[in-house]
């Protein structure tokens, strides 16, 4: 064989290596594309997750923001309804001190059979009080 020969059989060999090269840089550079858009549609979920996770916390922090809002009114109602009910308690038990109701109490509670003792226990009365008003009464 001749140098010219060698030189041909050499260089194709070679140039057959560069495209084994060439091909598998190229196998390569295709896993990596993949790879890399892969990467991106992860990175576009994982930001449409931020992004949805997002909205719901400005979405909780907004019903916070209103829920704290209906506490503060219903505390309000809340003070007042209670004014409202102390004085009510107030004036019953003005009422409930008034000689009228006691008496009626006392005339309804001996009607029904209880005894003058438990007339006076019950009112804060003396027995001698009971006895005089179920008696003006009869």
């Amino acid at each position: 064989m001749s140098y010219f020969q060698w030189t041909i059989i050499f260089s194709s060999i070679i140039e057959i290596i560069l495209l084994l090269l060439v091909l598998f840089f190229f196998l390569r550079l295709k896993k990596s594309e993949t790879l890399l858009a892969e990467l991106q549609k992860k990175q576009r979920e994982f930001i449409e997750k931020l992004s949805f996770n997002a909205q719901l916390e400005q979405e909780l922090v907004a019903s916070f923001e209103q829920r704290q809002k209906e506490l503060l009114l219903l505390e309000k109602k809340l003070e007042t309804r209670a004014r409202e009910l102390s004085k009510l308690v107030k004036e019953a038990e003005k009422f409930t001190r008034s000689p009228l109701f006691l008496k009626q109490i006392i005339i309804a509670g001996y009607r029904t059979g209880q005894s003058i003792e438990e007339l006076a226990k019950t009112t804060g009365l003396t027995k001698d009080e009971i006895e005089l008003i179920v008696d003006s009464e009869k």
